[in-house]
């Protein structure tokens, strides 16, 4: 009665371990067509590889040519910018002189009738008043030059010199042109005649 039980238990351990091999042996075959596909679409055909090729090189290409234009339009942009910046730099300056232009018309204007010389002089004075006010208020212009100011050549520009016993360091002795300054930037030197010590 054992030796039938344990003939049995060997049989059934058999059984188990024939179904387990067949079992395995089915998911191997079932992986193999797996692999062959994936091997299949590895390995393409030369048309098909040449095709794939071409197709990325027209993508590569599409996008070069959308990036050049891309950048061109962005250079005509950027030189018209530079134009405009350039073209209409003084817009707001000349706009704030039409107000001095529109006084100057006037005072010709008045001019033609007028009887007295003084008020014409007082007016253009009026007027070069309010500009000078107006450039050194809004813009920073600051003009510079009188006599008996100490001679700086950065600043000043020397049309000719005149010795003097009294003079002690070199000063302006007359201002033919004054000169103006930007901020802290020369725009134009005084034109001066300097008077220097007697050597």
């Amino acid at each position: 009665m054992a030796e039938e039980k344990t003939e049995q238990a060997e049989n059934q351990t058999e059984e188990k371990a024939t179904s387990q091999e067949a079992a395995a042996d089915s998911q191997t075959a079932d992986a193999a067509p797996e692999s062959d596909k994936a091997e299949e679409k590895k390995e393409q055909t030369p048309e098909e590889r040449i095709a794939a090729l071409e197709k990325e090189n027209a993508d590569l290409k599409d996008q070069l040519l959308r990036r050049a234009a891309d950048f061109d339009n962005y250079r005509k942009r950027m030189m018209k910018e530079k134009q405009d910046t350039y073209d209409y730099a003084n817009a707001g300056l000349l706009g704030d002189l039409l107000d001095s232009l529109d006084n100057f018309d006037r005072t010709i204007d008045a001019a033609k009738d007028a009887k007295d010389a003084k008020s014409i002089a007082d007016g253009i004075k009026m007027i070069n008043k309010a500009l000078v006010k107006m450039l050194e208020d809004k813009y920073g212009l600051v003009g510079y030059g009188k006599e008996g100011d100490e001679f700086n050549p950065d600043e000043h520009e020397a049309i000719g010199r005149m010795e003097d016993e009294k003079a002690k360091k070199e000063t302006l002795a007359q201002v033919y042109l004054k000169g103006y300054k930007l901020k802290d930037k020369v725009i134009r030197h005084a034109k001066v005649m300097v008077k220097v010590p007697k050597a």
